[in-house]
Protein backbone atom coordinates (compact mmCIF):
# COMPACT_ATOMS: atom_id res chain seq x y z
CA UNK A 1 0.00 0.00 0.00
CA UNK A 2 1.33 3.42 -0.95
CA UNK A 3 2.00 6.04 1.76
CA UNK A 4 -0.92 8.09 0.46
CA UNK A 5 -3.28 5.12 0.67
CA UNK A 6 -2.01 4.22 4.13
CA UNK A 7 -2.64 7.76 5.35
CA UNK A 8 -6.20 7.70 3.96
CA UNK A 9 -6.89 4.28 5.51
CA UNK A 10 -5.62 5.43 8.89
CA UNK A 11 -7.71 8.59 8.65
CA UNK A 12 -10.82 6.60 7.73
CA UNK A 13 -10.25 4.15 10.59
CA UNK A 14 -10.01 7.01 13.07
CA UNK A 15 -13.18 8.61 11.71
CA UNK A 16 -15.17 5.36 11.77
CA UNK A 17 -14.02 4.58 15.30
CA UNK A 18 -14.87 8.12 16.36
CA UNK A 19 -18.47 7.62 15.24
CA UNK A 20 -18.64 4.14 16.78
CA UNK A 21 -18.74 2.34 13.43
CA UNK A 22 -15.80 -0.01 14.26
CA UNK A 23 -13.15 0.39 11.58
CA UNK A 24 -12.01 -3.26 11.30
CA UNK A 25 -15.48 -4.64 10.53
CA UNK A 26 -17.60 -1.52 9.97
CA UNK A 27 -21.08 -1.44 11.45
CA UNK A 28 -22.49 -0.17 8.19
CA UNK A 29 -26.21 -0.02 9.01
CA UNK A 30 -28.42 2.01 11.35
CA UNK A 31 -31.49 -0.01 12.30
CA UNK A 32 -33.96 0.69 15.10
CA UNK A 33 -31.54 3.01 16.88
CA UNK A 34 -28.49 0.74 16.72
CA UNK A 35 -25.37 0.32 14.60
CA UNK A 36 -25.55 -3.10 12.95
CA UNK A 37 -23.06 -5.06 10.84
CA UNK A 38 -24.14 -6.48 7.49
CA UNK A 39 -24.68 -10.20 7.04
CA UNK A 40 -24.00 -10.69 3.33
CA UNK A 41 -21.04 -10.69 0.97
CA UNK A 42 -18.02 -8.49 1.52
CA UNK A 43 -17.90 -5.16 -0.32
CA UNK A 44 -14.52 -3.45 -0.71
CA UNK A 45 -14.31 0.31 -1.10
CA UNK A 46 -11.53 1.73 -3.28
CA UNK A 47 -9.77 5.02 -2.57
CA UNK A 48 -10.68 7.27 -5.53
CA UNK A 49 -7.40 9.18 -5.21
CA UNK A 50 -5.10 6.14 -5.28
CA UNK A 51 -7.07 3.27 -6.79
CA UNK A 52 -6.16 1.05 -3.81
CA UNK A 53 -8.39 -0.71 -1.28
CA UNK A 54 -9.68 1.50 1.51
CA UNK A 55 -11.94 -0.63 3.72
CA UNK A 56 -14.41 -3.52 3.45
CA UNK A 57 -17.86 -4.02 4.93
CA UNK A 58 -20.66 -6.57 4.53
CA UNK A 59 -23.83 -6.30 2.46
CA UNK A 60 -26.93 -5.85 4.62
CA UNK A 61 -29.12 -8.36 2.81
CA UNK A 62 -32.82 -9.20 3.00
CA UNK A 63 -32.92 -10.11 6.70
CA UNK A 64 -31.77 -6.64 7.74
CA UNK A 65 -34.26 -5.05 5.34
CA UNK A 66 -36.98 -6.91 7.23
CA UNK A 67 -35.70 -5.59 10.56
CA UNK A 68 -35.41 -2.07 9.17
CA UNK A 69 -38.95 -1.96 7.77
CA UNK A 70 -40.43 -3.25 11.02
CA UNK A 71 -38.49 -0.59 12.93
CA UNK A 72 -39.66 2.10 10.51
CA UNK A 73 -43.28 1.07 10.99
CA UNK A 74 -42.96 1.37 14.77
CA UNK A 75 -41.07 4.65 14.53
CA UNK A 76 -43.60 6.09 12.10
CA UNK A 77 -46.51 5.31 14.43
CA UNK A 78 -44.72 7.09 17.28
CA UNK A 79 -43.91 10.02 14.98
CA UNK A 80 -47.52 10.42 13.87
CA UNK A 81 -48.72 10.34 17.47
CA UNK A 82 -47.10 13.77 17.83
CA UNK A 83 -48.78 16.94 16.68
CA UNK A 84 -47.58 18.44 13.42
CA UNK A 85 -46.01 21.41 15.19
CA UNK A 86 -44.21 19.09 17.60
CA UNK A 87 -42.79 17.11 14.66
CA UNK A 88 -41.44 20.38 13.28
CA UNK A 89 -39.81 21.21 16.61
CA UNK A 90 -38.31 17.72 16.80
CA UNK A 91 -36.82 18.05 13.30
CA UNK A 92 -35.24 21.38 14.21
CA UNK A 93 -33.89 19.90 17.43
CA UNK A 94 -32.58 16.81 15.64
CA UNK A 95 -30.27 18.78 13.39
CA UNK A 96 -28.46 20.00 16.48
CA UNK A 97 -27.25 16.44 16.90
CA UNK A 98 -24.72 17.21 14.15
CA UNK A 99 -23.16 20.07 16.11
CA UNK A 100 -19.52 19.41 16.90
CA UNK A 101 -19.35 16.63 14.31
CA UNK A 102 -19.47 18.67 11.09
CA UNK A 103 -15.74 18.54 10.31
CA UNK A 104 -15.44 14.80 10.97
CA UNK A 105 -18.49 14.16 8.79
CA UNK A 106 -16.99 16.25 5.98
CA UNK A 107 -13.68 14.38 6.24
CA UNK A 108 -15.48 11.02 6.16
CA UNK A 109 -17.25 12.02 2.96
CA UNK A 110 -14.06 13.36 1.41
CA UNK A 111 -12.03 10.21 2.02
CA UNK A 112 -14.65 7.77 0.73
CA UNK A 113 -16.23 9.78 -2.09
CA UNK A 114 -13.02 11.47 -3.25
CA UNK A 115 -14.62 14.92 -3.06
CA UNK A 116 -12.61 18.04 -2.18
CA UNK A 117 -12.84 18.73 1.53
CA UNK A 118 -14.12 22.26 0.91
CA UNK A 119 -17.07 20.83 -1.06
CA UNK A 120 -17.84 18.32 1.69
CA UNK A 121 -17.96 21.05 4.31
CA UNK A 122 -20.46 22.90 2.17
CA UNK A 123 -22.50 19.72 1.79
CA UNK A 124 -22.74 19.31 5.56
CA UNK A 125 -24.20 22.81 5.65
CA UNK A 126 -26.80 21.77 3.08
CA UNK A 127 -27.88 18.90 5.36
CA UNK A 128 -28.69 21.43 8.05
CA UNK A 129 -30.49 23.73 5.62
CA UNK A 130 -32.61 20.88 4.28
CA UNK A 131 -33.90 19.87 7.70
CA UNK A 132 -34.49 23.45 8.80
CA UNK A 133 -36.52 24.12 5.65
CA UNK A 134 -38.70 21.01 5.78
CA UNK A 135 -39.24 21.30 9.53
CA UNK A 136 -41.22 24.41 8.70
CA UNK A 137 -43.56 22.41 6.47
CA UNK A 138 -44.70 20.00 9.16
CA UNK A 139 -47.66 22.16 10.22
CA UNK A 140 -48.38 23.76 6.84
CA UNK A 141 -49.84 20.82 4.91
CA UNK A 142 -53.43 21.91 4.48
CA UNK A 143 -56.40 19.98 3.21
CA UNK A 144 -59.00 21.16 0.73
CA UNK A 145 -62.79 21.31 0.65
CA UNK A 146 -64.26 20.43 -2.75
CA UNK A 147 -67.67 21.96 -3.56
CA UNK A 148 -70.19 19.47 -4.92
CA UNK A 149 -73.83 19.96 -6.07
CA UNK A 150 -75.26 18.06 -3.07
CA UNK A 151 -75.40 18.42 0.68
CA UNK A 152 -72.37 16.16 1.06
CA UNK A 153 -69.14 17.48 2.53
CA UNK A 154 -66.24 16.46 0.29
CA UNK A 155 -62.75 17.19 1.51
CA UNK A 156 -59.16 16.14 0.91
CA UNK A 157 -56.64 15.62 3.68
CA UNK A 158 -53.01 14.64 3.32
CA UNK A 159 -51.86 11.50 5.11
CA UNK A 160 -48.42 9.85 5.11
CA UNK A 161 -47.66 6.80 3.01
CA UNK A 162 -46.24 4.99 6.03
CA UNK A 163 -42.75 3.73 5.22
CA UNK A 164 -40.84 5.15 2.26
CA UNK A 165 -37.98 3.24 0.63
CA UNK A 166 -35.23 5.52 -0.62
CA UNK A 167 -32.06 4.94 -2.65
CA UNK A 168 -29.38 7.62 -2.97
CA UNK A 169 -26.36 7.94 -5.32
CA UNK A 170 -22.61 8.12 -4.75
CA UNK A 171 -22.02 11.59 -6.18
CA UNK A 172 -23.63 13.60 -3.34
CA UNK A 173 -24.33 11.16 -0.50
CA UNK A 174 -24.97 13.61 2.33
CA UNK A 175 -26.99 16.08 0.27
CA UNK A 176 -29.27 13.45 -1.26
CA UNK A 177 -29.65 11.69 2.09
CA UNK A 178 -31.02 14.87 3.69
CA UNK A 179 -32.94 15.77 0.51
CA UNK A 180 -34.86 12.49 0.78
CA UNK A 181 -35.14 12.08 4.55
CA UNK A 182 -36.36 15.55 5.46
CA UNK A 183 -39.47 15.86 3.24
CA UNK A 184 -40.52 12.28 3.95
CA UNK A 185 -40.31 12.91 7.68
CA UNK A 186 -42.06 16.28 7.41
CA UNK A 187 -44.97 14.49 5.72
CA UNK A 188 -45.15 12.00 8.59
CA UNK A 189 -43.36 8.98 7.12
CA UNK A 190 -40.81 6.52 8.41
CA UNK A 191 -37.85 5.78 6.15
CA UNK A 192 -35.60 2.93 5.09
CA UNK A 193 -32.80 4.45 3.03
CA UNK A 194 -30.11 2.63 1.05
CA UNK A 195 -27.10 4.74 0.03
CA UNK A 196 -24.90 3.74 -2.88
CA UNK A 197 -22.71 0.81 -1.88
CA UNK A 198 -19.72 2.99 -2.87
CA UNK A 199 -20.43 5.70 -0.26
CA UNK A 200 -22.09 3.97 2.69
CA UNK A 201 -20.99 5.68 5.87
CA UNK A 202 -22.05 9.33 6.02
CA UNK A 203 -25.75 8.48 5.77
CA UNK A 204 -25.36 6.14 8.75
CA UNK A 205 -23.70 8.90 10.76
CA UNK A 206 -26.37 11.45 9.79
CA UNK A 207 -29.13 9.10 10.97
CA UNK A 208 -27.23 8.34 14.16
CA UNK A 209 -26.69 12.01 14.97
CA UNK A 210 -30.26 13.03 14.08
CA UNK A 211 -31.68 10.43 16.42
CA UNK A 212 -29.36 11.62 19.17
CA UNK A 213 -31.01 15.02 18.69
CA UNK A 214 -34.45 13.72 19.60
CA UNK A 215 -36.06 11.76 16.74
CA UNK A 216 -38.01 8.61 17.62
CA UNK A 217 -36.06 5.38 17.57
CA UNK A 218 -36.62 3.51 14.31
CA UNK A 219 -38.00 6.47 12.36
CA UNK A 220 -34.88 6.54 10.16
CA UNK A 221 -33.10 3.35 9.12
CA UNK A 222 -30.02 3.14 6.87
CA UNK A 223 -29.15 -0.13 5.12
CA UNK A 224 -26.05 -0.57 2.99
CA UNK A 225 -25.42 -3.08 0.26
CA UNK A 226 -25.56 -3.90 -3.42
CA UNK A 227 -28.49 -3.05 -5.63
CA UNK A 228 -29.11 -6.64 -6.67
CA UNK A 229 -29.34 -7.82 -3.05
CA UNK A 230 -30.18 -5.15 -0.50
CA UNK A 231 -31.67 -2.78 -3.07
CA UNK A 232 -33.92 -5.47 -4.54
CA UNK A 233 -35.06 -6.58 -1.09
CA UNK A 234 -35.95 -2.97 -0.27
CA UNK A 235 -37.91 -2.20 -3.44
CA UNK A 236 -39.80 -5.51 -3.28
CA UNK A 237 -40.71 -5.37 0.41
CA UNK A 238 -44.49 -5.24 0.99
CA UNK A 239 -44.17 -2.72 3.84
CA UNK A 240 -42.66 -0.10 1.54
CA UNK A 241 -45.48 2.15 0.32
CA UNK A 242 -43.46 4.56 -1.83
CA UNK A 243 -40.10 4.43 -3.62
CA UNK A 244 -37.70 7.33 -4.17
CA UNK A 245 -34.58 6.95 -6.29
CA UNK A 246 -31.77 9.19 -7.52
CA UNK A 247 -29.38 7.65 -10.03
CA UNK A 248 -28.96 6.42 -13.57
CA UNK A 249 -31.83 5.96 -16.05
CA UNK A 250 -30.97 2.26 -16.30
CA UNK A 251 -31.36 1.69 -12.56
CA UNK A 252 -34.35 4.03 -12.45
CA UNK A 253 -36.16 1.80 -14.92
CA UNK A 254 -35.67 -1.17 -12.56
CA UNK A 255 -37.02 0.86 -9.63
CA UNK A 256 -40.07 1.93 -11.63
CA UNK A 257 -40.71 -1.69 -12.64
CA UNK A 258 -40.48 -2.80 -9.01
CA UNK A 259 -42.97 -0.14 -7.97
CA UNK A 260 -45.30 -1.01 -10.83
CA UNK A 261 -45.33 -4.69 -9.84
CA UNK A 262 -46.64 -3.73 -6.40
CA UNK A 263 -48.66 -0.70 -7.53
CA UNK A 264 -46.75 1.73 -5.31
CA UNK A 265 -45.72 5.18 -6.57
CA UNK A 266 -42.11 5.87 -7.53
CA UNK A 267 -40.30 9.21 -7.64
CA UNK A 268 -37.24 9.12 -9.91
CA UNK A 269 -34.55 11.76 -10.41
CA UNK A 270 -32.38 10.45 -13.23
CA UNK A 271 -29.66 11.68 -15.58
CA UNK A 272 -29.21 14.99 -17.34
CA UNK A 273 -27.59 16.58 -20.37
CA UNK A 274 -28.15 20.20 -19.48
CA UNK A 275 -27.48 23.04 -21.91
CA UNK A 276 -25.97 26.45 -21.26
CA UNK A 277 -26.96 28.84 -24.07
CA UNK A 278 -24.67 31.86 -24.56
CA UNK A 279 -25.83 34.67 -26.85
CA UNK A 280 -23.39 37.19 -28.29
CA UNK A 281 -24.81 40.02 -26.18
CA UNK A 282 -24.12 38.21 -22.90
CA UNK A 283 -21.55 39.42 -20.40
CA UNK A 284 -19.01 36.90 -21.58
CA UNK A 285 -16.81 36.90 -18.48
CA UNK A 286 -19.83 35.99 -16.37
CA UNK A 287 -21.01 33.40 -18.89
CA UNK A 288 -17.59 31.71 -18.97
CA UNK A 289 -17.41 31.64 -15.17
CA UNK A 290 -20.93 30.23 -14.98
CA UNK A 291 -20.29 27.60 -17.64
CA UNK A 292 -17.11 26.52 -15.89
CA UNK A 293 -18.82 26.17 -12.52
CA UNK A 294 -21.75 24.32 -14.09
CA UNK A 295 -19.60 21.48 -15.43
CA UNK A 296 -16.38 21.27 -13.42
CA UNK A 297 -17.87 21.51 -9.93
CA UNK A 298 -17.91 18.02 -8.40
CA UNK A 299 -15.75 16.89 -11.36
CA UNK A 300 -18.88 16.96 -13.51
CA UNK A 301 -20.44 14.19 -11.41
CA UNK A 302 -23.77 15.95 -11.05
CA UNK A 303 -27.11 15.20 -12.66
CA UNK A 304 -27.63 18.92 -13.33
CA UNK A 305 -24.12 19.51 -14.72
CA UNK A 306 -24.09 21.94 -17.64
CA UNK A 307 -22.39 19.49 -19.97
CA UNK A 308 -23.44 21.18 -23.24
CA UNK A 309 -22.39 24.73 -24.06
CA UNK A 310 -24.26 26.28 -26.98
CA UNK A 311 -22.59 29.50 -28.16
CA UNK A 312 -23.68 32.04 -30.76
CA UNK A 313 -21.29 31.61 -33.67
CA UNK A 314 -19.96 35.18 -33.70
CA UNK A 315 -18.43 34.72 -30.21
CA UNK A 316 -17.78 30.97 -30.34
CA UNK A 317 -14.01 31.22 -30.71
CA UNK A 318 -13.76 33.90 -28.06
CA UNK A 319 -15.82 32.00 -25.50
CA UNK A 320 -14.18 28.59 -26.02
CA UNK A 321 -10.69 30.10 -25.84
CA UNK A 322 -11.51 31.84 -22.56
CA UNK A 323 -13.16 28.72 -21.21
CA UNK A 324 -10.19 26.49 -22.05
CA UNK A 325 -7.85 28.96 -20.38
CA UNK A 326 -10.05 29.04 -17.27
CA UNK A 327 -10.29 25.23 -17.17
CA UNK A 328 -6.52 24.94 -17.20
CA UNK A 329 -6.34 27.11 -14.08
CA UNK A 330 -8.52 24.78 -12.00
CA UNK A 331 -6.47 23.13 -9.28
CA UNK A 332 -6.98 19.37 -9.60
CA UNK A 333 -5.59 17.56 -6.59
CA UNK A 334 -6.04 15.35 -3.58
CA UNK A 335 -9.43 15.52 -1.85
CA UNK A 336 -7.79 16.41 1.47
CA UNK A 337 -5.89 19.39 0.03
CA UNK A 338 -7.51 22.71 0.99
CA UNK A 339 -6.39 24.16 -2.37
CA UNK A 340 -8.10 21.45 -4.44
CA UNK A 341 -11.02 22.64 -6.53
CA UNK A 342 -11.59 19.37 -8.40
CA UNK A 343 -10.78 15.89 -7.19
CA UNK A 344 -10.85 12.45 -8.85
CA UNK A 345 -13.85 10.66 -10.24
CA UNK A 346 -15.41 8.47 -7.59
CA UNK A 347 -14.79 5.02 -9.03
CA UNK A 348 -12.98 3.06 -11.73
CA UNK A 349 -16.12 2.25 -13.68
CA UNK A 350 -16.94 5.94 -14.04
CA UNK A 351 -13.34 6.80 -14.91
CA UNK A 352 -13.28 4.19 -17.67
CA UNK A 353 -16.67 5.37 -18.97
CA UNK A 354 -15.55 9.01 -19.18
CA UNK A 355 -12.24 8.08 -20.80
CA UNK A 356 -13.98 5.87 -23.35
CA UNK A 357 -16.47 8.60 -24.27
CA UNK A 358 -13.71 11.17 -24.82
CA UNK A 359 -11.82 8.74 -27.06
CA UNK A 360 -15.00 7.86 -28.96
CA UNK A 361 -15.75 11.54 -29.52
CA UNK A 362 -12.29 12.09 -30.97
CA UNK A 363 -12.77 9.08 -33.24
CA UNK A 364 -16.04 10.63 -34.46
CA UNK A 365 -14.27 13.89 -35.32
CA UNK A 366 -14.40 16.00 -32.15
CA UNK A 367 -11.31 17.90 -31.00
CA UNK A 368 -9.99 18.20 -27.45
CA UNK A 369 -9.36 21.88 -26.81
CA UNK A 370 -7.97 21.18 -23.35
CA UNK A 371 -7.80 18.25 -20.92
CA UNK A 372 -8.87 14.76 -21.90
CA UNK A 373 -6.11 13.08 -19.90
CA UNK A 374 -4.57 12.75 -16.44
CA UNK A 375 -3.68 16.19 -15.07
CA UNK A 376 -0.07 17.08 -14.37
CA UNK A 377 1.42 17.82 -10.97
CA UNK A 378 -0.23 15.07 -8.92
CA UNK A 379 1.80 13.08 -6.37
CA UNK A 380 3.35 9.90 -7.77
CA UNK A 381 1.15 7.67 -5.59
CA UNK A 382 -2.06 9.48 -6.57
CA UNK A 383 -2.80 6.84 -9.20
CA UNK A 384 -6.55 7.10 -8.85
CA UNK A 385 -9.30 8.26 -11.14
CA UNK A 386 -8.17 11.75 -12.14
CA UNK A 387 -9.15 13.41 -15.42
CA UNK A 388 -8.27 17.02 -16.21
CA UNK A 389 -11.10 19.48 -16.94
CA UNK A 390 -11.93 18.81 -20.59
CA UNK A 391 -13.42 20.98 -23.33
CA UNK A 392 -14.38 19.47 -26.70
CA UNK A 393 -15.13 21.36 -29.92
CA UNK A 394 -16.07 20.24 -33.45
CA UNK A 395 -18.88 18.27 -31.86
CA UNK A 396 -22.03 17.48 -33.85
CA UNK A 397 -25.46 16.77 -32.31
CA UNK A 398 -25.48 13.16 -33.49
CA UNK A 399 -22.30 12.16 -31.64
CA UNK A 400 -22.63 9.92 -28.61
CA UNK A 401 -21.00 12.53 -26.39
CA UNK A 402 -23.66 15.06 -27.40
CA UNK A 403 -26.50 12.69 -26.60
CA UNK A 404 -25.45 10.59 -23.60
CA UNK A 405 -24.68 11.67 -20.06
CA UNK A 406 -20.93 11.61 -19.43
CA UNK A 407 -20.99 12.28 -15.67
CA UNK A 408 -17.48 13.64 -15.65
CA UNK A 409 -15.54 16.90 -16.17
CA UNK A 410 -16.24 17.03 -19.90
CA UNK A 411 -17.85 20.00 -21.64
CA UNK A 412 -18.88 19.95 -25.29
CA UNK A 413 -19.20 23.27 -27.14
CA UNK A 414 -21.38 23.73 -30.22
CA UNK A 415 -22.16 26.87 -32.25
CA UNK A 416 -25.58 28.16 -33.27
CA UNK A 417 -26.61 30.87 -35.73
CA UNK A 418 -29.93 32.06 -34.38
CA UNK A 419 -32.35 31.71 -31.51
CA UNK A 420 -34.42 28.98 -33.17
CA UNK A 421 -31.36 26.81 -33.76
CA UNK A 422 -30.24 27.31 -30.15
CA UNK A 423 -33.59 26.04 -28.91
CA UNK A 424 -33.49 23.05 -31.28
CA UNK A 425 -30.00 22.08 -30.12
CA UNK A 426 -30.92 22.50 -26.46
CA UNK A 427 -33.96 20.24 -26.88
CA UNK A 428 -32.15 17.65 -29.01
CA UNK A 429 -31.73 15.19 -26.15
CA UNK A 430 -33.87 12.66 -24.30
CA UNK A 431 -32.68 14.17 -21.01
CA UNK A 432 -34.05 17.25 -19.31
CA UNK A 433 -33.36 18.44 -15.78
CA UNK A 434 -31.67 21.86 -16.04
CA UNK A 435 -30.51 24.66 -18.32
CA UNK A 436 -29.34 28.26 -18.47
CA UNK A 437 -29.56 31.21 -20.85
CA UNK A 438 -26.93 33.97 -20.95
CA UNK A 439 -28.13 37.21 -22.55
CA UNK A 440 -28.67 40.85 -21.63
CA UNK A 441 -31.95 40.79 -23.56
CA UNK A 442 -34.32 39.84 -20.75
CA UNK A 443 -37.26 39.19 -23.06
CA UNK A 444 -35.21 36.81 -25.18
CA UNK A 445 -33.79 35.06 -22.13
CA UNK A 446 -37.30 34.34 -20.81
CA UNK A 447 -38.53 33.36 -24.28
CA UNK A 448 -35.72 30.86 -24.83
CA UNK A 449 -35.88 29.49 -21.28
CA UNK A 450 -39.62 28.91 -21.65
Amino acid sequence: MSPLSQHASDQLAALLNGFGLAAKTPLSNWIDGDLVAGEGEEITLINPATGEALVSYRDAGAALIERATQAAQRGQREWMALTASERGRRMNAAIRGLEGHEEALAQLESVVAGKPIRDCRAEVGKVREMFEYYAGWCDKQHGEVIPVPTTHLNYVRHVPYGVVGQITPWNAPMFTCAWQLAPAMAAGNGVVLKPSELTPFTSVVIAQRLESGGLPKGLINIVNGLGRTTGAALTDHPAISKLVFVGSPQSGRLIAEAGARRLVPSVLELGGKSANIVFADAKLDEAVAGAQAAIFAAAGQSCVAGSRLLIERSVFQQVTTRLARAAEQIHVGLPSDEATRMGPLQNRRQFEQVTRMIEAAEAEGASVLTGGKRPEGLPDDAQGYFIAPTVLVNVTPDMEIAQQEVFGPVLIAMAFDDEAQAVRLANDTRFGLAGAVWSQDVARAHRVAG
